[in-house]
């Protein structure tokens, strides 16, 4: 009965710590090891995504010419005023038009017939009603009238429709 087992619990004990000291170290390695493949699976998912759109970009570039230049405006001066009669009253309309081109040359082959160009406007603007004006829905269709008299013209003078768009930019209605 003196007898205790004293000796072999430190025994023991010092082969505790080294098994946690493998458990620990164990642990670091794999979390490093996850680590560094998500870090490395996310830097090649994205270079490869990179280098796909970096291919697109190049292809997209290779062709030179823009899609759709730039805008140009002409504003046709003075403003048209027309008048006309409704329900017996004189009435009047001043409206204030620009063209929108995207081609200077053609714009400029336009302006050689800009006195037929007022003309087929100014015509069109006398022979409009006063209540249809009255409404957005009037102006509207009013411009888009004016837009394809115009297109009308130039595809017929110059070879091609040259205005995109007529523009009102102020309408006066008495």
């Amino acid at each position: 009965m003196a007898k205790k087992e004293a000796p072999q619990e430190p025994a023991s004990a010092d082969a505790k710590p080294a098994g946690k000291m493998k458990l620990i170290i164990l642990i670091v390695v794999v979390v490093l090891l996850a680590v560094g493949l998500s870090v490395g699976g996310t830097w090649f998912f994205l270079h490869k995504s990179d280098a796909t759109a970096e291919a697109e970009a190049h292809a997209a570039a290779e062709p030179a010419v823009p899609l759709k230049q730039a805008a140009i405006y002409e504003e046709l001066v003075p403003a048209f005023v027309v008048n006309f009669k409704h329900q017996g009253r004189a009435r009047y309309m001043q409206v204030s038009v620009a063209l929108m081109v995207r081609d200077q040359v053609a714009l400029d082959a336009l302006k050689v017939h800009m006195p037929v160009l007022r003309n087929r406007l100014v015509m069109l603007f006398s022979a409009q009603d006063f209540a249809a004006l009255m409404t957005p829905v009037g102006k509207e269709m009013l411009r888009q009238q004016a837009t394809a008299s115009v297109q009308e013209l130039a595809e017929k003078e110059t070879g091609k429709p040259t205005v995109e768009q007529v523009l009102f930019t102020n309408i006066v209605l008495q």
